[in-house]
């Protein structure tokens, strides 16, 4: 492992954990999508089909549970508990993600590295994670007034992508043969989402100003 790969997963745990310390110690979901939070569990679920039968490392397996737990509970909170889901704003949050779903897996079962169950259901998840954050992006382009709990969250999961970028640069440098044509292409798709809610992201904290999308 180098050390773009460790940064970048400690960016997404980061990023997880600024959404769960707002759920758990605001009791609020304001701001945030439940629709990318359903996404992106189904990210996890398909793409983690083989979390018990093929062991990698301990890190590995432990860092899978982390993604598959929290994104369930936080689902969970957002539908289940009373406080919470009391905050979350349903009229906004109205983007038709099966939009989304659906393409991804027709494009999985065409596109992919091998046609076998858990290897389409493994692309899917590519293809899924590089999209499941527009429902996200859509509310925050209509609520506009973004409080910093959730602009850090967004902004640490678009710099866990781009970090994982420079991972990939620096493994296709220093290890033979590694070509992941699907994995480069489906990243950058998804970093490329973030490039509006980064320049306006850094132009407020230069400023040190609330950020606030244009409409």
């Amino acid at each position: 492992m180098n050390i773009f790969r460790l940064a970048g997963d400690m960016t997404h745990l980061a990023s997880i954990l600024v959404l769960l310390l707002k759920i758990h110690t605001i009791k609020s979901c304001a701001g945030i999508s439940l629709k990318t939070q359903e996404l992106y569990a189904l990210v996890f679920l398909t793409r983690y089909l083989d979390i018990f039968g093929r062991f990698v490392s301990v890190y590995n397996t432990i860092m899978k549970l982390i993604f598959l737990a929290s994104s369930l509970s936080i689902v969970w909170y957002m539908r289940r508990h009373k406080v919470v889901r009391r905050s979350y704003d349903k009229d906004q949050d109205t983007f038709c993600y099966q939009f989304l779903v659906l393409p991804c897996l027709l494009l999985a079962l065409v596109i992919n590295d091998r046609f076998s169950f858990k290897e389409v259901m493994w692309t899917f998840s590519l293809y899924l994670e590089a999209v499941a954050i527009l429902p996200q992006l859509v509310l925050l382009q209509r609520t506009r007034n973004i409080d910093n709990l959730t602009g850090q969250y967004v902004f640490l999961l678009g710099a866990y992508r781009a970090l994982y970028i420079l991972n990939w640069i620096y493994r296709y440098f220093t290890e033979p043969d590694f070509i992941r044509w699907i994995t480069w292409i489906a990243g950058l798709v998804q970093t490329l989402l973030y490039a509006d809610f980064f320049y306006y992201y850094i132009i407020s904290w230069k400023n040190n100003v609330k950020l606030q999308l244009p409409a």
